[in-house]
This record gives structure tokens, C-alpha cells and sequence, in this order.
């Protein structure tokens, strides 16, 4: 039988999944809901969040993470004397 499951309650359980790392698994047990309802409520949440701009922004961010760390082990590779 179904039962209702306020938002307050799907935002508190969402919020342990994604932002404190508790697994499905335990989060479902602990408040007796289905792990197939857990997830569908996280896909819920993530349709729409990336956008092309959004996801520019990242690949930009990612090569300059990728330049820094080029630098460094370049560095520690040939220290200056």
C-alpha cells in the first residue's frame, strides 16, 4: 500500500543521500520507503540542473585545474636550483 511522503520529508531524505553520503540503502530502511522511490525523487531533482553554459563553465574550470597540476609536476619533475 502506498503511503504519502511530504516534501519536507523527500527534501530531508534527498538531502542525506546526496549531501551527507548516507547510502540508498540505509536511507530508505530508516524511513520506509522504496530505494526505487529514492531514486526517482534524485532523478526528479537533476533533470534540467545542467546546461550547455553550465556545463561550458566546467570544462573551463577542469582545464585550468589541469593547467595548475601541469605546472606542479613539471615543477616537482625539474626543481629550480
Amino acid at each position: 500500500m502506498a503511503q504519502y511522503i511530504s516534501n519536507e520529508q523527500k527534501d530531508k531524505i534527498i538531502k542525506s543521500v546526496r549531501d551527507e553520503g548516507k547510502r540508498v540503502v540505509d536511507v530508505a530502511a530508516e524511513n520506509g520507503v522504496s530505494t526505487k522511490a529514492i531514486y526517482n525523487w534524485l532523478r526528479a531533482g537533476v533533470k534540467g540542473d545542467s546546461s550547455g553554459l553550465e556545463i561550458a563553465r566546467l570544462k573551463r574550470e577542469l582545464d585550468a585545474v589541469y593547467g595548475v597540476l601541469g605546472k606542479v609536476t613539471a615543477e616537482l619533475k625539474h626543481p629550480k636550483k
